[in-house]
């Protein structure tokens, strides 16, 4: 059985907690924070809960890196959100010193985990992570097209009146407003969802699902927890139990769709090693120039996080 390590016992990394040990798949999962006590917490509060929902997954909480020795998968969600008057620049260049240092902490006591990152702004930090850990660019990946296709799947369900389990979607490009969802690839039990609902009507559905984040930010006044946790989690599972199942990650192109050397959302198998194979969908020109002006956006970010030359 595995061990899970979660970094950060905020609202979704304690979150990334609590749903994996309802999946009842690993045997321990350790929730660290600088706040110890905080973590052992929300720790404590999901333990005391597993003889109510029936799991057995013990779930700990640490501010002690040793606690995490030997993990099998870490999913960092350290860092803090965008506060007013705040710029990107300085978002990137906290959040890029927390997650380098989260991740060489991690790497003293386990030695070829598969890190999986929830900070943002995303796609740099997966960057940041897999340069600090040395490790292959299959065990170091971003989450963040599986929380953005489950927004975009969850208004079709609403729009359409059918069950959220029924929509399938494909969605690439960067996490935030330049990502690239594919009507093409959308699916409502096997039917092609153009065929289902008007073009104004999907084109404002994707416009919202690009807006997502913001939507909710706007209505509570801080950023998401239950989904993008839930999405953490579910890619968990998919390496646990070595299912090889197709989700869009963030991940290092390396040629693909004309891209290298950088970290961009596309669709790829995910098993026991990590991204087993990152999948080349055959876009048109439309599709492809939306994908390469995320590119842009993205490299843009990237620069800054070049620019910090953090080891």
């Amino acid at each position: 059985m595995s061990k899970v390590t979660v970094v950060g016992a905020g609202n979704v990394g304690a979150t990334v907690a609590n749903v994996l040990a309802h999946k009842d798949i690993v045997k321990e999962v350790v929730l660290l924070d600088i706040k110890g006590d905080f973590a052992k917490g929300k720790a404590l509060d999901t333990w005391q809960q597993a003889p109510i929902d029936y799991y057995s997954t013990t779930v700990t909480g640490t501010s002690d890196y040793r606690k995490t020795r030997n993990s099998d998968i870490v999913v960092i969600t350290a860092g803090i959100p965008r506060r007013p008057g705040m710029s990107r620049d300085d978002l990137i260049s906290t959040n890029a010193k927390i997650v380098s240092s989260v991740t060489t902490s991690i790497m003293k006591y386990s030695k070829n985990p598969i890190i999986i990152i929830v900070s943002n702004p995303l796609d740099v930090m997966t960057y940041a992570a897999f340069k600090a850990s040395k490790l292959k660019d299959t065990r170091v990946f971003g989450m963040a097209g599986i929380l953005d296709t489950a927004r975009y799947r969850a208004f079709l369900a609403t729009e359409l009146n059918v069950s959220p389990k029924d929509i399938q979607a494909v969605l690439m490009g960067g996490h935030g407003d330049t990502m690239v969802p594919l009507p093409r690839y959308t699916t409502v039990g096997g039917i092609p969802v153009t065929e289902m609902i008007d073009k104004d009507k999907l084109k404002a559905i994707v416009e919202r699902t690009k807006k997502g984040g913001g939507e909710l930010v706007k209505l509570m006044g801080t950023s998401a927890w239950y989904a993008p946790g839930a999405a953490a989690a579910q890619m968990v599972e998919s390496i646990v139990k070595d299912e090889n199942r197709i989700f869009p990650c963030c991940v290092k192109l390396n040629g693909q769709y004309g891209l290298k050397d950088m970290f961009l959302g596309a669709p790829v198998k995910l098993g026991k090693k990590g991204i087993t194979e990152v999948i080349e969908l055959k876009l048109n020109k439309s599709e492809t120039k939306l994908l390469h002006n995320s590119a842009k956006a993205v490299q843009g970010v990237m620069k800054v996080f070049n620019k910090m030359k953090l080891k």
